[in-house]
């Protein structure tokens, strides 16, 4: 279990300070969101959705940029849960907002990230990248990113650094009172690597949400699937079950980490199953997903195939870029329940 730790001291970063009142919660539809987020087994007939990127494809098409505020108005709209926000550095340490480790796909600069300072990319605008439409904003700060989902929405943090960055990211929410609104991650797949994020956990302290990411190319088995939820009070466990040929069929029963027994630890350890079923650039369709993702699903016209597949599995939480069809169709099968509208 995560022990709690001192606050850490506030990190200093090149960038504009946002006004808040760090003691203010941040309330609204995401602290409902955080109760069914930390308590699976009473919200299995529910399945929650996160949007890729924060919400950039509508029926396979880039809609709008991504990573942008843009992205996580349209995510709330729909009535998603999480909105993705992937985080990096920029050359003089600033935390910002942005995917790719290079510039020149989503935005009107080139190069990388890390040599650009912020006030750099503060010139630099997001783009869609099918239409190559620009956008009125810039590259973002991860704190700008945090104030405009609080209290809205909850941000699963894909940090593109290392685990030790993760009390810094942390730090940065809690300045903005929303300790209670981010999820963080980091990938585990044996014993020296439960060990170093356990480090970073106890540092961080138990008030924020980790979750860890499993990949059955190298957890295989439940009782190690078991010590990870065990030891880092995990509310989500983030399933990878890698499909690395396109020409063969998806997975028909979705490997080690959805076995009877991995299914027995979710419920033991009232724990989500999360899977992502987004397409990752230039490779096979599914790839983290057994074979079946988004592709399937709407290119095929086969969601039962996929979403339906996964949720037979256990999964109750599902990453995706068509968070809008998605929830359409969990609607239709009763798979969805409202939230009050009174907060």
């Amino acid at each position: 279990m995560r022990r709690l730790a001192p606050i850490l001291a506030a990190v200093l970063l090149v960038a504009p300070t946002i006004a808040t009142d760090a003691s203010m919660p941040t309330g609204g539809r995401s602290s409902q969101i955080r109760e069914r987020l930390s308590d699976a087994n009473r919200w299995r007939d529910h399945v929650m959705v996160v949007a890729h990127r924060a919400g950039w494809k509508e029926n396979g098409e880039t809609a709008r940029p991504e990573n942008s505020k843009a992205a996580i108005d349209n995510s709330v709209s729909l009535g998603v849960e999480l909105v993705e926000l992937d985080v990096r550095r920029s050359r003089d340490g600033a935390l910002v907002v942005m995917h790719d480790p290079t510039l020149d796909r989503t935005t009107t600069c080139v190069g990388a990230v890390s040599d650009h300072t912020l006030e750099q990319l503060r010139r630099c605008r997001l783009k869609v990248e099918a239409s190559g439409a620009v956008s009125a904003e810039p590259v973002p700060t991860f704190e700008e990113m945090l104030a405009h989902a609080r209290g809205r929405i909850l941000v699963n943090v894909d940090n593109k650094l290392e685990p030790e960055d993760l009390p810094e990211i942390v730090a940065v929410a809690r300045r903005l009172g929303m300790a209670d609104g981010v999820v963080v991650k980091a990938p585990i797949w044996n014993e020296e690597r439960l060990a170093r994020t356990q480090a970073v956990l106890d540092r961080i302290g138990s008030d924020v949400l980790f979750m860890p990411i499993l990949a059955d190319d190298a957890v295989r088995e439940a009782s190690f699937i078991e010590k990870v939820d065990r030891q880092v009070a995990a509310p989500a466990a983030e399933l990878v079950v890698w499909h690395k040929d396109a020409t063969t069929d998806p997975t028909s029963d979705g490997g080690p980490l959805f076995s009877a027994q991995a299914r027995a630890v979710a419920i033991r350890n009232n724990t989500h199953l999360w899977i992502n079923t987004y397409p990752i650039t230039d490779r096979p369709e599914g790839m983290v997903a057994g074979g079946r993702g988004d592709g399937l699903a709407m290119s095929s016209g086969r969601p039962d195939d996929v979403y339906g597949f996964w949720i037979d599995r256990g999964v109750t939480i599902i990453q995706t870029d068509e968070p809008k069809a998605l929830i359409g169709w969990l609607e239709r099968r009763g798979l969805r329940r409202p939230y009050s509208t009174g907060s």
